[in-house]
């Protein structure tokens, strides 16, 4: 009975996959290159190279979270992140 449960444990593991930062980029610089004009399934279909639809899902859920990417209530992803804002930001003196 053990033996069974960790053999589904396993194949449960398995199903989940963590992208690679090469993965991570390249789905970054095409949702940059679309910002605002494609929904979730039309960017995954523009991107260069297969990707898992489970991976794209988690690296579109972590450029949320780390507030890269917002996605609209119709489903729009658009990029909100300015490197020349975050730039100002981590140069500013802190008091």
């Amino acid at each position: 009975m053990t033996q069974e449960l960790a053999n589904k444990e396993k194949r449960i593991v398995g199903l989940f996959r963590s992208p690679t930062l090469e993965t991570l980029k390249m789905v970054e610089k095409t949702i940059e290159k679309y910002s605002g004009e494609f929904k979730k399934t039309q960017i995954w279909e523009k991107l260069p190279r297969k990707v898992m639809w489970s991976t794209y899902l988690t690296i579109l859920d972590y450029l949320e979270e780390i507030n890269h990417i917002i996605i609209s209530d119709n489903g729009i992803i658009t990029n909100i992140w300015n490197p020349k804002l975050a730039k100002k930001v981590h140069s500013r003196k802190s008091y």
